[in-house]
């Protein structure tokens, strides 16, 4: 595999995706119907739904080189809901599920810290290809836009081969596969059923099926439980109708996802961002496409890296419990992103 472009600068637009490299900038959009004409597209989709596709010419395979990252110090961290606020948020779900309002619903903090200078998103995407591997790992940098994304997501949100689509929703977090109770089984069949719902809007009447329910996966440090959801695209429906009909994931919100969203929009105090929202590539040309749920991802604002971690929450949860979770699943990306890479 050759080496990524040594010419290619902290402030060039590029983005590579597990052993793909895209350079050569011709046109960003934020229109979802740019993805059913032609060309190789990055995708930046937010929790709140601004979408940034970007359109590269240069395609190539490349392995991901060293880049400048200078650190960031886990003292650095602050945490948009501290212990006691987010175990209190946990409390308050279950009263509403209690209630009969909501059945699962996500409940994320959202991590940030001031970035030192000289800092390059790929040099942050080394490190956690390298430290964390992840199926859907990669980078996305549009320093005009003020995009900035590394990615070491496990899940996936949407594969498009073609008309047929998937999707891998991932419910059940925990060391080992001794950690998971049956309230992760219940919480992973729940969402299942969401997701069936949601490409049901947009398959063909009957197509959409489950070909893996609970399968075990081992990532670094910890296990998932995640399931398949497949179905066939029906005619004449493209980009902007599949992501109205699934978008934002439904591992990341609850179900019923209306009633979620609303629980959400309470409980959290800052914007999720990029987080929860979506990440990866669509070769329209070729009628391919990954996207990933955009968990593990770090995200630049301003002069502000972000990191997003959550939980779903259910009638069985433990506000300590899911709190350790929410440490669990940032702790290694988090020790990734204070070493420190120079190109």
């Amino acid at each position: 595999m050759a080496p990524l472009t040594p010419g290619l600068s902290a402030a060039a637009p590029a983005a590579w995706f597990a052993g793909t490299l895209a350079c050569g900038l011709a046109e960003v959009a934020d229109d979802p119907a740019v993805l059913d004409g032609g060309g190789w597209w990055a995708v930046v989709l937010t929790y709140e739904g601004a979408l940034t596709a970007a359109r590269f010419t240069d395609v190539r395979p490349a392995a991901l080189a060293p880049a400048r990252w200078p650190g960031v110090p886990a003292a650095a961290w602050s945490s948009s809901l501290d212990e006691v606020t987010y175990r209190a948020g946990v409390d308050a779900i279950r009263e509403r599920i209690a209630g009969g309002e909501v059945y699962q619903a996500n409940l994320c903090r959202v991590l940030s810290a001031r970035l030192a200078p000289g800092w390059d998103i790929a040099g942050l995407a080394g490190l956690l290809a390298t430290g964390n591997p992840a199926p859907y790992s990669g980078f996305v940098r549009l320093p005009d836009q003020g995009v900035h994304v590394a990615c070491a997501s496990p899940e996936l949100f949407l594969r498009r081969r073609g008309r047929t689509v998937e999707s891998g929703p991932i419910k059940g977090t925990g060391r080992t596969a001794a950690d998971l109770q049956p309230k992760d089984e219940a919480e992973n069949v729940m969402i299942v059923d969401l997701v069936r719902n949601d490409l049901g809007r947009v398959c063909a009447p009957g197509s959409v099926t489950v070909p893996h329910l609970l399968a075990l996966e081992q990532h670094p440090g910890l296990v998932h439980l995640v399931s398949t959801v497949r179905g066939e695209m029906a005619s004449g429906v493209g980009w902007s109708d599949l992501l109205g009909a699934t978008f934002p994931p439904g591992s990341v919100t609850g179900a019923p996802k209306s009633s979620a969203l609303r629980i959400i929009d309470a409980l959290e105090p800052a914007p999720r961002g990029v987080y929860c929202g979506a990440v990866g590539w669509v070769d329209a040309d070729r009628g391919l496409a990954e996207l990933a749920v955009a968990i593990r991802t770090f995200s630049v604002r301003g002069d502000t890296l972000e990191f997003g971690t959550g939980a779903g929450i259910t009638w069985g949860s433990d506000p300590y419990g899911e709190w350790a979770e929410t440490e669990l699943k940032a702790s290694r990306l988090l020790a990734l992103a204070a070493q420190e890479v120079h190109g």
